[in-house]
């Protein structure tokens, strides 16, 4: 019955991520750079939603049904992060679409491993599938972003909001920058709006999986505690007592650890913050930031 119950829990996550991966897909046709990325764009959003149908059908096939909450939680995600996001650089909605994504991925071969232990066949069929659409989808943007960094010309483009945070961004982060007290102050008001929009961001995110698990909870058939908190406790202790290559890593936004990140040079240094990040904070921007670093080092190794 745990079992069940687990499995239960991710596909109402699934389901409310899948939802929301659709709503992103449609937010960016307007950033697309030409016609072919719009059709493309426009398929992975009816993808999304077909596998979204089928997500909500094995809830139903496991005596279950889709809360009443999900479709709108996707929804206001979507909304919420395409209005925060124009405070940002492209790279940086970029890299929330990819945590995004590989928080899918995750989960669905989660879903995988939590099916074959249920022997439930179907959902681990449609496991699979997920993985494979994630999976392709993790690649894609991560080619995206890359060419962004590049300077090439990338499948998405800025919008005008967008071109103009990156200007204020490079000036602010430009060494020996000689900048005047008041567009001094101006740059860092807007600097320390981005990183709170980047930090709302991430939250929006975590709360939208908070009531989904809030949910599964409320419609399970038990309330057996299932001593995650402990391991937590232990993962969070154990990341603590091991000093990071980043001073005041703790203290930081997420758009700060994002640019520490991107300075360090040692892959295990960026696996030691990884393993903090997502053991304390677990901000989706800075843990897709990490991976894209360490993908990056590995690449050049």
């Amino acid at each position: 019955m745990s079992d069940t119950a687990t499995l239960i829990t991710q596909l109402r996550i699934l389901l409310q991520l899948t939802r929301t991966e659709a709503q992103v897909a449609r937010l960016r046709i307007a950033q697309a750079r030409d016609g072919e990325v719009r059709r493309e764009l426009a398929e992975n959003a009816t993808n999304a939603d077909r596998r979204s149908r089928r997500i909500a059908g094995a809830l139903r096939d496991v005596g279950t049904v889709p809360d009443p909450l999900t479709p709108t939680l996707g929804r206001m995600t979507a909304l919420l992060r395409g209005a925060l996001e124009q405070a940002q650089p492209l790279d940086e909605a970029l890299l929330g679409d990819l945590a995004l994504e590989h928080q899918l991925l995750d989960r669905a071969r989660y879903l995988g491993a939590l099916a074959d232990s249920a022997d439930l066949p179907a959902v681990g069929e449609l496991a699979d599938d997920l993985v494979t659409a994630h999976t392709a989808t993790v690649a894609w943007l991560t080619d995206v972003v890359a060419d962004v960094a590049r300077g090439a010309p990338a499948a998405l483009q800025a919008s005008p909001f967008q071109r103009v945070a990156a200007q204020v961004t490079q000036a602010v982060n430009a060494p020996g920058r000689a900048v005047s007290g008041g567009l001094d102050r101006a740059a860092g008001t807007v600097a320390a709006a981005q990183d709170a929009l980047a930090t709302g961001r991430d939250a929006a995110v975590q709360a939208a999986e908070s009531v989904a698990h809030q949910v599964a909870d409320a419609t399970s058939f038990s309330n057996e505690d299932t001593g995650t908190a402990g391991t937590t406790g232990s993962n969070g202790s154990a990341a603590d007592a091991a000093p990071l290559p980043i001073p005041g890593y703790s203290q930081l936004g997420a758009q700060g650890a994002i640019a520490a990140i991107r300075s360090l040079d040692d892959p295990d240094d960026v696996a030691a913050v990884l393993t903090y990040e997502q053991s304390h904070g677990d901000r989706p921007g800075v843990v897709a930031a990490a991976r894209t670093r360490a993908g990056a080092l590995g690449s050049g190794s």
